[in-house]
């Protein structure tokens, strides 16, 4: 049995991972949301992920995006992770580095961060900006992940000294410019914020992302998991999770019949699981020989969330030795990732105006 705590994270956007859960405004109800973190939390899942796009899906006007949403439920709760979706394409990455920060101390060190990119012509019309290639989002993400690590680390974790006596709030030889010049952007810093609790909020990103902590794997059987996570690891990954779908026999009706009552479900290359708990169970103990970690998503949360909670969760903690993060711990603990220090801690200082 690994070292590394195996992970359980659960895909809270909407009504569920299934077209037919959801509705145009599933995700605008901050009750339903605190309830539902509330559950997942009481049943023991390492983290909550909260997607996001940069337009509203479908026909939805509005949206909470998923730092917000991460931020509202930061308080409600005490140990479980929470990982929104901060896209990376036209955003500002100044800005999205100081949400993150922020949202780390609010959730006391429970933050973590899906590094995204999309820019479609639609999405860059939006923000007067022309479509990005394929290659052009994996180095703006890989810019935008490399210049947020560096902003955390402008402040030293010491830098914050509250000198009454002096009338000083901060050390100021203990804050660092980042000087960051990349394709689209620079930026000079430091952050507005002090160092994140966790140092750095944990950067999860798809498989092939340069920089992220945690690599996504999309497949479609456990042999390709495997070697996408080999692969992961080889270009860095400290740890992998699985992308795995979900519908479960609940409340007395087979799984299948569920997933025919809500019709077709677009293959995006996951791995599906269409069944009882037992058999999710099997599924996921096979893929910890390969994977730290799997993220559910569920075709109905209000159905799914508490067969996994109730059935999967407890029987994975007896067959693999899963365990639920503990209040006080950061996200960093619960998944067995150390803290890093600030690349900025021991380099010569610069002073500032």
């Amino acid at each position: 049995m690994s070292d590394i705590p195996f992970a359980v994270a659960l895909e809270l956007d909407a009504h569920g991972a299934h077209p037919a859960a959801s509705s145009a405004s599933a995700g605008l109800s901050p009750r339903l949301l605190a309830s539902r973190v509330a559950a997942a939390e009481r049943f023991g899942f390492t983290a909550v992920t909260f997607e996001d796009s940069p337009l509203p899906a479908g026909d939805a006007v509005a949206r909470l995006d998923g730092v917000q949403r991460a931020a509202f439920v930061a308080p409600l709760t005490s140990a479980i992770g929470l990982v929104p979706v901060a896209h990376v394409a036209f955003s500002e990455p100044f800005h999205v580095a100081t949400q993150l920060a922020s949202l780390d101390w609010a959730s006391n060190g429970r933050a973590g961060w899906i590094a995204e990119g999309s820019g479609t012509a639609r999405e860059a019309a939006a923000y007067g900006r022309e479509a990005l290639t394929d290659a052009e989002l994996a180095r703006e993400r890989h810019d935008v992940i490399e210049v947020a690590r560096r902003l955390w680390d402008s402040w030293e974790d010491d830098a914050v000294i509250r000198d009454a006596a002096t009338g000083r709030y901060l050390d100021a030889d203990k804050l660092h410019y980042v000087d960051f010049e990349g394709d689209s952007f620079s930026v000079k810093g430091p952050l507005i914020t002090p160092r994140p609790p966790q140092g750095q909020p944990v950067v999860v990103a798809p498989a092939g992302t340069r920089g992220a902590d945690v690599a996504l794997v999309t497949a479609a059987d456990p042999a390709e998991i495997s070697d996408a996570a080999s692969r992961a690891r080889a270009s860095g990954a400290a740890l992998v999770w699985a992308e795995v779908e979900v519908v479960l026999d609940a409340r007395g009706v087979p799984a299948a019949r569920r997933l025919g009552a809500l019709g077709g479900w677009t293959d995006v290359g996951r791995l599906r699981h269409v069944g009882g708990a037992d058999g999710l169970v099997a599924l996921i103990a096979g893929l910890a020989a390969s994977v730290d970690g799997v993220r559910l998503h569920v075709a109905e949360l209000d159905v799914d969330v508490e067969e996994a909670g109730r059935v999967v969760l407890p029987a994975l903690r007896e067959r693999i030795g899963f365990r639920s993060p503990r209040a006080g711990e950061t996200l960093r603990d619960a998944l067995g990732l150390e803290r890093p220090a600030s690349r900025y801690a021991t380099t010569a200082v610069k002073e500032f105006a």
